[in-house]
């Protein structure tokens, strides 16, 4: 069986890459804004950390904390969420930038040599739920993780002004994972059977997408298709802000060219990869 998408290898890029980082960064700029709301770095680096931590307590060690009431809907999981990860940062508000690298250095090396173990096309432990599957196989689920490290550490050097991720080697599967929320997003959206939309995410780092209104559902295809009724062109820089809700459709409208049909192209603008 075949890897859509293989980014186990890239982890330990991404680690040392951010354990770099923050040893660079002055106090101020721990403390720095991001697009992340109401996250500055240091709390953004907090929740990296506790990536590590609950996926090595799970998927690794196989302790199943307490599971939370009345989650029956993607928006009870949401909310679930970002209530866990808020107790969390507040929680860890008082430990040190040095001890923050230090645990996220420990626990990154050991996370990703767990990756290695994990059978890729087995029944992941959660499925990927902002692209609509109650299934997914370890591959999926890895790579989900993957646009999780690689979206925080940007949010942190989007906010202190340090470039380094946006390349085709870490950029180009970041997106390829996201894309998988493209036809999720038109779920609801009804077109005559053969009707095409298109996503291009320009320069060289970017790429190229299409969905197709199949009899049944959206498919997603690689690349643009002919005789597309509706398609968007957006920069890298906006699109992974606005695919992670850091940014909303309207802060990115100067930046995107609507092609075709409006209301199909506007609503892929309104694609979310994350769980928020």
């Amino acid at each position: 069986m075949k890897i859509e998408i293989e980014t186990r290898h890239l982890f330990s890029v991404l680690d040392e890459m951010l354990i770099s980082l923050l040893g660079s960064l002055s106090e101020e700029e721990w403390h720095a804004p991001t697009v992340a709301r109401l996250w500055n770095v240091k709390d953004v680096a907090s929740h990296l950390l506790d990536g590590n931590l609950r996926a090595l307590s799970v998927s690794r060690d196989g302790y199943r904390p307490k599971p939370p009431e009345s989650v029956a809907a993607f928006h009870d999981i949401v909310a679930y969420l970002n209530k866990r990860n808020l107790a969390w940062t507040t929680a860890t508000e008082g430990l040190s930038p040095g001890l923050l690298i230090m645990l996220l250095d420990l626990t990154g090396k050991q996370y990703t040599a767990h990756l290695q173990t994990l059978d890729a096309h087995r029944e992941a432990l959660y499925p990927v739920a902002w692209a609509g599957q109650e299934v997914s196989p370890n591959w999926f689920h890895i790579a989900r993780e993957y646009t999780e490290k690689f979206l925080h550490q940007q949010q942190i050097r989007a906010a202190v002004n340090k470039p380094g991720l946006m390349t085709k080697a870490l950029f180009g599967p970041f997106m390829e994972v996201l894309m998988y929320a493209f036809p999720y997003a038109f779920q609801e959206v009804d077109a005559e059977v053969g009707t095409v939309v298109s996503m291009e995410v320009s320069t060289e780092i970017g790429g190229q997408w299409s969905i197709v209104r199949g009899a049944n559902r959206w498919e997603l295809k690689k690349g643009l298709m002919p005789n597309a009724q509706a398609g968007v062109v957006i920069d890298p820089n906006t699109a992974w802000k606005l695919f992670s809700k850091s940014w909303s459709p309207a802060q990115a409208a100067e930046y995107v060219e609507i092609r075709g049909n409006p209301a199909l192209a506007e609503q892929a603008l309104k694609m979310t990869a994350v769980m928020a």
